[in-house]
């Protein structure tokens, strides 16, 4: 596993890899499955991302009333919650190798840069339900638009 806390500039995932958008939801987590059982067929490593913002990011460890905390330490908390919510799917796929982007920017821009040379792309579909529920969220939309990749949405059986 490796590290990727990142700003604006996202690093591109190494050519091969499947990188799969995961933003804590469980639509993410079927993705990750997914991705995580394409990458074990395939013997390819897997690129975890995580956008955020300093909105969404959680609280540092240090933080606490009147302490402004700095990018670095948001950056970082960010990146722990994301090993921390993916832990259970990457032990349950003990032999793919996986590394985790925490990028500050949107997350369409996000995986789009990061999987520039990847094998595809995997996102989760947030389905609304009826006729809502066919239609795509708009960070998959922008994906399957402008992805450089292969894209699959991963839609979990409703």
């Amino acid at each position: 596993m490796s590290d990727g806390i990142g700003s604006e500039n996202v690093p591109q995932a190494p050519a091969g890899s499947i990188v799969v958008g995961h933003d804590g939801s469980s639509d993410a987590d079927y993705a990750l499955a997914t991705a995580l059982d394409f990458a074990e067929q395939l013997t390819a490593p897997v690129v975890v991302v995580r956008a955020w913002s300093i909105a969404t990011a959680p609280k540092p460890a240090n933080w606490e009333f009147g302490y402004v905390s700095s990018f670095a330490e948001y950056a970082a908390a960010v990146q722990g919650e994301l090993v921390r919510d993916t832990r259970a799917a990457a032990e349950r796929h003990g032999t793919v190798p996986i590394s985790f982007r925490a990028v500050h920017a949107g997350p369409a821009k996000s995986l789009i840069d990061a999987s520039r040379d990847a094998r595809m792309l995997v996102v989760g579909s947030r389905g609304l339900g009826g006729l809502a529920g066919m239609l795509l969220g708009s960070v998959s939309e922008q994906c399957v638009r402008h992805a450089a990749c292969p894209i699959l949405v991963a839609r979990p059986p409703r």
